[in-house]
């Protein structure tokens, strides 16, 4: 497992202690976007589309530190836009710790070195640097429409462990993905020293400029991730739930819990969740008391929520179910000891993909190349 035990422990005591006290709508990790703006321009990002003086507008210390209270959830994700482009980034980081929160800084890396060597940040237990690393060389810096991020995210991460910070990465896996090319990506990732790796399929953001790569039919998505996360090797660490994993293969079948990932942001409280915006509330008790939950997830018959299997849905569903019942807590352990998932169906389908041309384009269902040269600098200063 790629998680600290003094995280898992400050996780599982709290998931039992919110079931101890019968509250199902609780929150796991905060996700707390200070900003929208960011220095690259990802097609399968909608975050940066809002008009100029929205990207301007960026979350106070104070908010930050003050959602986090109210929300009240043990673990914080700082997404974005970038925030290592935050001017506060530093105060906001700092004022977590503090208060005990387990932090994961989600970020492109293009200027991790630049901080790191700047001495913005000290290295702490409850400090993580979630770097977003789509795939090996080639199809990262396609994805991300950018030639050169993933040797620049290189450089930042051996840093970063070599200075002793704590690093992740985090991986968003489109339409199209090459198994192969990935699991070649898990080793290389694992031969850097992180802490472990975190996996999820694309989500369509509604204001993403590519709406046709994302994994938009369920039974595709599990059956691309059987291939990809059977036959494991022994040496891939996972920062994130096992169960989770198991529900992305198709080995499990959870519902979607959209309060487990709450989102703050500049808006407010987002409802329903990261991923869908059907308003906003002033304060977290009024988002879980005032959304209909039940419009939301697989169950309530939502056409937005069909296809998908993001962890920002999932992974708390996985956590309840693990520290919820003896069952949940005995096949976790089971998938701690065995991760192996030793499958000769998988390995054939690993083998015919290896046939298979998939070269960026391919990967990403897109027949023109020029926008990995696009220059988002107007994003940045906007």
């Amino acid at each position: 497992m790629g998680v600290p035990l003094s995280q898992m422990w400050t996780v599982a005591t709290y998931v039992i202690g919110q079931k101890l006290k019968g509250n199902r709508h609780y929150p796991l990790v905060l996700m707390l976007e200070p900003l929208f703006r960011c220095n690259l321009a990802c097609a399968g990002c909608g975050k940066i589309q809002y008009p100029a003086h929205i990207l301007k507008r960026q979350l106070t210390p104070e908010q930050c530190w003050a959602a986090a209270e109210e929300c009240g959830a043990p673990m914080v994700s700082i997404p974005g836009g970038e925030p290592l482009l935050h001017p506060q980034i530093r105060s906001i980081v700092e004022g977590l710790i503090a208060r005990k929160k387990y932090i994961y800084l989600c970020t492109n890396a293009l200027l991790l070195k630049q901080k790191l060597e700047e001495g913005l940040f000290t290295p702490s237990k409850y400090l993580t640097f979630s770097v977003h690393m789509d795939g090996q060389e080639e199809h990262h810096d396609f994805a991300v429409c950018r030639e050169g991020t993933f040797q620049t995210a290189l450089e930042g991460i051996r840093l970063a462990v070599k200075m002793g910070f704590r690093v992740t990465t985090n991986t968003t896996l489109f339409d199209g993905a090459d198994p192969n090319s990935v699991r070649a990506f898990f080793d290389e990732m694992m031969a850097l020293g992180v802490e472990g790796m975190m996996v999820s399929p694309g989500y369509a953001y509604p204001k993403a400029p590519d709406q046709r790569s994302f994994m938009q039919e369920r039974k595709k998505t599990t059956d691309f991730f059987r291939t990809l996360l059977s036959n494991r090797k022994r040496n891939w660490r996972f920062n994130q739930s096992p169960l989770f994993l198991e529900f992305l293969m198709g080995r499990r079948e959870f519902e979607c819990t959209p309060w487990g990932m709450p989102t703050y942001n500049i808006f407010g409280w987002q409802k329903p969740c990261y991923l869908l915006q059907d308003g906003y509330a002033d304060t977290f008790r009024e988002l879980i008391e005032s959304t209909a939950w039940s419009r939301y997830g697989r169950a309530s018959g939502n056409t937005a929520c069909q296809q998908c299997m993001v962890h920002c849905g999932y992974e708390t569903s996985a956590n309840d179910y693990t520290f919820g019942s003896l069952r949940g807590m005995w096949g976790t352990i089971r998938a701690i000891l065995s991760p192996g998932y030793a499958d000769a169906a998988a390995a054939r389908s690993l083998a015919e993909e290896a046939k298979r041309p998939h070269g960026p384009l391919v990967q990403l269902g897109i027949s023109a190349s020029p926008r990995a040269s696009a220059e988002p600098d107007a994003i940045v200063a906007a």
